[in-house]
């Protein structure tokens, strides 16, 4: 039995989540532009979620910007597709199972575009929701006139061009423009492109200015890893369970984060869908939401990545099923990363909080990331998401961040390469990891000489962009550290660390 309309009926809501017949038939509030898993695992979630509370009451009209295959897969199923959340929430594992109605259609952009315009014609709509990857916000010499316009900008325009002269530049017919591509300063930069396209295209000094003041483009935030499609063994099992197929089935993790940089009473209004759930934010400044996710998770991921393939650890949640590992990522956070996260706009309650989610989606048992996958451009990570912290640290409390300086003496180790053709490759435990970054050749030449490799790494500002040397102690605890490493491997290294610091 497929999901569909016609079969909502017969599918039991002990097991999934339902829609309700009037959620079917709400109208059209937003226009929402990219189908993939993250819109549709996050955003759209949101929406739905609001929708079931009876708080936002709209659905959206999807515009696919790239091709017209796969709109007839939501066709087949009147746009509803599962979401399947599975992970770790507060320290207890969660499932839940959803059935998503917050799409009315799906729209291609290339074949209907016409009827996408149409849609600029219709009251009720007062919301844009992008995401159109990290190269869909970019410049380009489109025509308004071109059906359709071929950039996601070029689209924008077209579409907000037919609205203002739908409703003879009324102020009240502005749009809530919120993209979600992750970009800095994503909606700043949208809006100067499509304001550029505008000027380009001749549209007149009365459209610029409905663009730039009836219109909000609203900086955002987004978190939520939504790896798509279950894997085949696991879909058929679900789907045997809730007795359903469904092709546009995907899974999400429990942690779902949108922060919208917004200080406008209309823009909170029109967004009445944040009030459905604790992962919205509507802020006058995202700042800190961004500040959180850069150093607590991206950089918590990057200081500990080396250490764990040295531990023989593949996946995350392999390494996070070990107690003495995930006691040291632990402390590494509460210990070395809170203290220096935590501001005039960040509590430390806030900080702390961040990081045990933190911990709860590094041990999801439904995910497999792939340690190596996080020391692709591992230096530059590295110079980006922990050395402002270790600056940080010596200001606070003058010593040496201990955890921190073993995460790098992991990555000078891991980074001791051989060239292999035009490859740098690293050998940990009898297993090859391509050392993607670009200064793999400069470790590899530092490497020449092992007694000064130290020395080296670190009193090299085009690494860190800075000298490390000159943090007293620094250099010390990584040479001992990268001693330890190697005669005794990174689980000893770990349980000896550990150990000293109890008896202390």
């Amino acid at each position: 039995m497929l999901l569909n309309k016609e079969n909502l009926k017969n599918i039991s809501g002990e097991k999934v989540i339902k829609p309700t017949a009037e959620m079917l038939e709400l109208p059209e509030k937003v226009i929402q532009f990219g189908t993939g898993v993250l819109l549709r695992g996050l955003p759209d979630y949101f929406i739905d979620k609001a929708n079931h509370q009876g708080i936002f009451n709209g659905r959206i009209v999807v515009v696919k910007t790239t091709s017209k295959a796969g709109v007839d897969d939501f066709a087949d199923q009147d746009n509803l597709y599962t979401l399947s959340v599975k992970g770790i929430e507060d320290g207890v594992e969660v499932e839940e199972n959803m059935i998503n109605s917050s799409i009315s259609r799906v729209l291609s952009a290339t074949s209907e575009w016409a009827e996408i315009l149409k849609t600029a014609h219709q009251p009720e709509l007062k919301v844009v929701i992008s995401n159109t990857t990290e190269v869909g916000i970019v410049k380009s010499e489109d025509k308004i006139t071109d059906s359709p316009p071929q950039s996601f900008p070029g689209k924008l325009l077209a579409f907000l061009h037919e609205r203002y002269k739908a409703f003879n530049g009324s102020e009240e017919s502005g749009m809530v423009i919120v993209p979600t591509e992750l970009i800095s300063d994503n909606a700043d930069k949208l809006k100067e492109i499509v304001l550029d396209l505008a000027v380009q295209n001749k549209l007149g000094w009365d459209f610029e200015n409905w663009l730039r003041t009836a219109n909000h483009f609203c900086k955002t935030l987004v978190d939520r890893i939504v790896p798509g499609r279950l894997p085949e063994a696991s879909q058929k099992a679900l789907e045997a369970e809730l007795g359903y197929t469904d092709g546009l089935m995907i899974m999400a993790e429990p942690f779902r984060l949108w922060a919208i940089e917004s200080a406008s009473e209309k823009v909170k209004d029109v967004l009445s869908f944040a009030s459905a759930d604790k992962g919205v934010f509507i802020v006058p400044s995202i700042d800190k939401f961004k500040e959180l996710k850069l150093r607590l998770l991206n950089g918590t991921h990057t200081i500990s990545c080396g250490l764990a393939i040295l531990a023989g650890f593949h996946t995350v949640k392999e390494a996070m099923a070990d107690k003495e590992f995930s006691n040291h990522v632990l402390k590494l956070m509460k210990e070395e990363i809170v203290p220096v996260v935590e501001s005039g706009d960040i509590t430390k309650e806030e900080a702390e909080a961040f990081a045990e989610s933190v911990i709860d989606r590094f041990s999801n048992p439904s995910l497999a990331h792939q340690w190596h996958a996080i020391t692709l451009n591992y230096t530059q990570k590295l110079q980006m998401r922990n050395m402002p912290l270790i600056r940080r640290y010596y200001a606070l409390k003058n010593e040496v961040p201990q955890l921190t300086a073993l995460g790098v003496a992991a990555y000078i180790v891991f980074m001791n390469v051989k060239k292999e053709g035009d490859q740098y490759i690293s050998h940990v435990n009898g297993k090859a990891f391509p050392a993607q970054d670009e200064f793999a050749d400069v470790l590899y030449n530092y490497w020449q000489t092992p007694e000064t490799v130290v020395d080296s790494t670190l009193g090299d500002r085009r690494l860190w962009d800075k000298n490390l040397n000159n943090y007293p102690g620094f250099n010390a605890a990584v040479k001992s550290y990268v001693e330890l490493l190697q005669n005794k491997g990174a689980k000893e290294t770990l349980s000896t660390l550990h150990t000293e610091e109890r008896t202390n």
